[in-house]
C-alpha cells in the first residue's frame, strides 16, 4: 500500500536506520507515559520506565536480528532479572505491553506503524478515561473501634448520609484484642463532604484511628 508502512531497514542495520528506529521509540514511549499520566497518578519512576522501555526493546531486538545465537544469550541475560513489585494496576500493565510492542516495531523498522499505533492507543486511553465503565469515587475505609462499641449498624446512618454504597470487607481485632479493624468498600455520593463524613465517623469512634485510600488492588489488579 503506503510506503510509509515499509520497514526502513535492509538486510544489514546502519547507523542512520538505527538512531531512526530509536528515536520513534523514544518518540513512542513518550506518548504512552503521557496518555498513562492522564487523569491518573503514576510515579516519576514508572513514567521514567515507560519513556525507556521502547529503545531498551527496540536496541535488544535489533541486537538479535535474526542471530539465534545472540537471540539464546539475549533470552539468558533477561532470564537473570528478578522483578518483585506490589501487583500493578490493570492500565499500567496495559502501558507496558502498549511501550513493549511499539519498541518491537520499531526494531523491525516499521517507524511509522509504530508511531499510528502508539497514537491510536493512547487516544483509545485518553477517550475511555472520560467514559465511567467503572467508578472513580470507590475508595477503601478503614476504622478502628473499641471493643465495648457495638459496630454492627453504629454507623449506617452516616454512610446512608454520605456514600451510595458501603461493604463491610474485613475486620480484624487490633491491640492485643482491645481495639476492632473494620474495612469498608464505600462508594462517595460526593467527595466534597469526605471532611465532614470523616468527623462524623470520628465522634461515634472515640476519635481513634479512620484512614481513606483509593481502591487499586483488587478492582484493578489482573
Amino acid at each position: 500500500m503506503s510506503v510509509i508502512f515499509d520497514s526502513i531497514n535492509s538486510s544489514t542495520i546502519g547507523i542512520s536506520s538505527f538512531l531512526i528506529s530509536f528515536l520513534c521509540a523514544l518518540v513512542c514511549g513518550i506518548l504512552t507515559a503521557a496518555a498513562s499520566n492522564y487523569r491518573s497518578n503514576s510515579t516519576k519512576s514508572f513514567l521514567v520506565s515507560l519513556i525507556l522501555l521502547p529503545a531498551i526493546v527496540q536496541t535488544v531486538i535489533t541486537m538479535v536480528n535474526g542471530n539465534i545465537g545472540t537471540g539464546v544469550a539475549v533470552m539468558g541475560a533477561f532470564s537473570l532479572v528478578r522483578f518483585r513489585s506490589v501487583p500493578g494496576r490493570a492500565r499500567d500493565i496495559v502501558s507496558i505491553f502498549l511501550a513493549m510492542t511499539s519498541g518491537l516495531a520499531c526494531a523491525a523498522g516499521y517507524v511509522a506503524i509504530a508511531v499510528l499505533f502508539t497514537l491510536l492507543v493512547c487516544s483509545a486511553m485518553i477517550v475511555l478515561a472520560y467514559i465511567p465503565l467503572g467508578d472513580d469515587r470507590l475508595m477503601r475505609l478503614s476504622i478502628t473501634v473499641p471493643e465495648s462499641l457495638n459496630f454492627a449498624g453504629e454507623f449506617e446512618d452516616i454512610f446512608n448520609k454520605y456514600t451510595k454504597k458501603c461493604t463491610l470487607v474485613k475486620t480484624k481485632t487490633t491491640n492485643m484484642g482491645s481495639l476492632y479493624r473494620l474495612e469498608y468498600r464505600i462508594e462517595f455520593a460526593d467527595k466534597s463532604m469526605l471532611q465532614q463524613f470523616i468527623d462524623e465517623l470520628r465522634c461515634r469512634n472515640g476519635n481513634l484511628e479512620i484512614s481513606i485510600s483509593e481502591l487499586l488492588e483488587g478492582s484493578e489488579a489482573l
